[in-house]
């Protein structure tokens, strides 16, 4: 493994977007019927400023997901279809993730996937990320230590591109994960150095309630830009949120970039809990996606949204920011960025 490598950060330019259409009913119970429709407004968004790279399972899931996407005003030239099978649709955690090396050509981390060490079918979706890579055209890199495969989700790491990860101890650390047995705080760090070109490490602490993925990073704090952080705060201090949130930020304000320097923090506030029988879901405004010249929020019908909506057109004023209702998605216990991943841009 090699120092060279470096994977940048999501605002910068994109050669497209990877998306797996939703199949899988189980994921969205009594709720999957609008499921596809908020995916077509999504790619209509995302194929007016990049390319969709979209993997659905066959031919025939082709010819209904092309029927669904003229109907939604969404298809388009800059659409190119992928014919995989996959268990679930949330690409970030099951695909690669894409990097570059000195001579900024692509290459593409193949994380090993075993589904958040929670459900059984994942065979497909192990097979994504290594697919990704050969329809990119990039070298692929199946990081390993001590002989043993590394388990990573892509959900679980924010990067500034110069040098800096987010991530949480409650994903990799808590000794009920099932990701990498062993692995201490120094063996990411390296691994991290070494797939990712990182130089410093931020661990909070906890995630949020409700998810799924025990506790990634993509649904509290993200970068969006070399130095600034925007992160969830909970103001309610009867919530479950309110304290790991609390914790979350007193880090991020004792934390420094690569270079020694302290972060600037924008507070997200969270949206009112969302429920449905009876089970708490991860809606996070924290949970939005950068591409080229947009910025796609997950909204909840709340009094939040608008607040969430402003703080994030201030943030990044030369793209569209554009709201998607999520309060069905969610209920899979994704949204925005969990469904997505970039390529990035070769220069």
């Amino acid at each position: 493994m090699t120092h060279s490598l470096r994977m940048p950060a999501e605002w910068e330019p994109h050669e497209a977007t990877w998306l797996a259409w939703p199949h899988y009913k189980d994921d969205w119970p009594g709720k999957f019927e609008p499921i596809p429709w908020v995916y077509a407004e999504i790619i209509r968004h995302l194929a007016r400023h990049e390319r969709v790279e979209l993997i659905v399972n066959d031919q025939a899931s082709e010819r209904k997901v092309r029927k669904i996407l003229e109907r939604a005003n969404a298809l388009s030239d800059n659409i190119r279809f992928h014919r995989w099978r996959t268990d679930r649709v949330w690409t970030r955690d099951s695909g690669c993730t894409f990097v570059q090396d000195t001579q900024a050509e692509p290459a593409a981390i193949t994380w090993r996937f075993n589904a958040w060490a929670k459900y059984p079918n994942w065979k497909h979706d192990q097979k994504i990320g290594s697919l990704m890579a050969q329809a990119a055209n990039a070298r692929q890199i199946a990081p390993s230590l001590r002989k043993q495969r590394i388990v990573l989700e892509g959900g679980s790491i924010d990067v500034n591109g110069q040098g800096t990860l987010l991530t949480t101890e409650e994903c990799l650390l808590s000794s009920t994960q099932q990701r990498n047995r062993g692995f201490t705080r120094k063996d990411y760090e390296q691994v991290f150095a070494d797939c990712l070109g990182i130089k410093n490490v931020v661990w909070l602490g906890s995630g949020i309630a409700g998810d799924d993925t025990h506790g990634h990073v993509d649904d509290i704090t993200r970068f969006v830009s070399p130095d600034t952080i925007v992160t969830a705060v909970e103001a309610d201090p009867a919530d479950p949120n309110y304290e790991p949130l609390r914790e979350n930020i007193h880090r991020l304000r004792e934390a420094t970039d690569q270079d020694g320097k302290t972060l600037s923090i924008v507070e997200l506030p969270m949206p009112s809990p969302v429920y449905f029988e009876g089970r708490r879901l991860p809606a996070s405004y924290a949970n939005f996606y950068i591409a080229n010249g947009l910025v796609l929020v997950p909204m909840f019908n709340d009094p939040n949204d608008r607040f969430a909506l402003d703080t994030l057109a201030d943030l990044f004023p030369d793209r569209d920011v554009v709201g998607i209702y999520s309060g069905d998605l969610i209920w899979g216990f994704g949204a925005m960025h969990c469904m997505t991943q970039q390529q990035p841009k070769v220069r």
